[in-house]
């Protein structure tokens, strides 16, 4: 039986030679129909180009098609890797007798280097030949970089009794940060919707999904999110609609993706979620628990499962937002560590100490001065995550 992963939609992958490990490294997602469509991409100012390319083709609001590669980030080649990136495009969009317009390509791995297109353009027919409706995984596969698993997210929920699909794919593992990571998302849905209500709930769910986790600090420069909706259900959705269950659907699939990320964060053990309540606002909250994610100290800490709340308080009060230090109470899941700005005792710190043993687990950061209230999801820091990015290009 036919594993049909979303309704209209066909996905492939397979390996052309750009990863040295012969593994899969090229990938396609077709709708059978001309879909809609909407992306989000990096805020780095140096970025790849398949971005320079997406950007401007996803202003018609169609998309039939996307092509995307790893083993090269396509990314500061000038304006050979710009033509690179059409190419990769025309040369799916010939084989699939498309328009080219109608194809976006993404890239990710090493940057600086040509993009082989020669071993794309000899790998395209076969390409699109493999497209199949249980496709997706091969797809998974294809885009993944330091990646140790595929991320394959798929739900159907309903909207007035019509029954719709969203199915996400999506590919990281380092280089991640708020303001999204080194990543690569393609969302793909049947329900029918304008561009303009896509692009909105997309950066909608973005900020609730991508843009609060980070595993090392870094942004890259080819972070794309791509949604492609082609109407191939009955069920309907209206810019107009609040609180729709489509957007409640598409927060469910990117979170859960965004953590897929971090749990196989490179060298990565434990999946954290920093919780900061009582802020003066959300914002404050928010920069807050993004500090404390991103120190290095209390990620070390981490790893070695060490309830070090001082590195957390420190994290805290450099976050540049006021602060009452003899107010913070810290949590591990539901032990108290730290009261009014005091540790608990060394029975808390026993307690604690095995909250950290677990594969995941929340840190709450109670500021009591208002309210205000963020999270971010990080992992700890681990030995393997230096040794994994000092040999990446080996």
């Amino acid at each position: 039986m036919k594993k049909i992963l979303c309704p209209g939609f066909k996905a492939a992958g397979i390996a052309c030679g750009l990863k040295k490990n012969g593994e899969k490294d090229l990938g396609l997602i077709f709708s059978t129909v001309p879909a809609n469509v909407a992306g989000v991409f990096t805020k780095n100012r140096v970025q790849g180009a398949h971005i320079l390319l997406d950007r401007e083709r996803i202003k018609s609001g169609l998309c039939r098609a996307v092509v995307v590669n790893s083993g090269n980030a396509n990314c500061c080649t000038g304006k050979q890797g710009i033509n690179d990136a059409k190419n990769m495009a025309m040369l799916c969009a010939s084989e699939l007798g498309i328009s080219e317009e109608l194809v976006l390509a993404a890239s990710t791995g090493v940057i600086g280097e040509p993009l082989p297109i020669e071993k794309i353009k000899k790998a395209s027919p076969g390409l699109v030949k493999a497209l199949a409706d249980e496709g997706f995984d091969d797809f998974a596969k294809a885009i993944m970089t330091t990646d140790t698993v595929p991320k394959i997210v798929s739900i159907q929920r309903d909207i007035k009794g019509k029954i719709f699909t969203i199915t996400g794919i999506a590919k990281g593992a380092g280089m991640i940060c708020p303001n999204m990571a080194t990543m690569l998302c393609f969302i793909c849905t049947d329900i029918k919707a304008s561009p303009q209500f896509l692009q909105k709930t997309l950066n909608d769910a973005t900020k609730q999904s991508f843009n609060r986790i980070t595993i090392d600090g870094d942004m890259s420069t080819n972070d794309t999110v791509i949604i492609m909706a082609n109407g191939a259900s009955e069920a309907v959705v209206q810019s107009s609609t609040k609180n729709n269950s489509f957007q409640k659907a598409l927060n469910e699939v990117m979170i859960t993706l965004a953590k897929k990320l971090i749990k196989d964060g490179e060298g990565a053990t434990k999946l954290v979620e920093i919780v900061v309540k009582g802020a003066l606002s959300d914002t404050d909250a928010y920069k807050i628990a993004d500090t404390v994610a991103n120190s290095n100290l209390v990620k070390t800490a981490f790893f070695g499962e060490d309830a070090n709340w001082g590195r957390i308080v420190a994290a805290a009060g450099r976050a540049d937002v006021p602060v009452n230090p003899d107010k913070i109470d810290i949590f591990f899941d539901d032990i108290m560590m730290v009261k009014n700005g005091l540790g608990c005792g060394k029975a808390a710190e026993a307690a604690s100490t095995k909250v950290l043993k677990k594969p995941e687990f929340a840190v709450l950061i109670d500021l009591h001065q208002g309210k205000g209230f963020s999270s971010v999801f990080t992992c700890d820091f681990s030995i393997d995550y230096v040794k994994i990015n000092a040999d990446y290009r080996s």
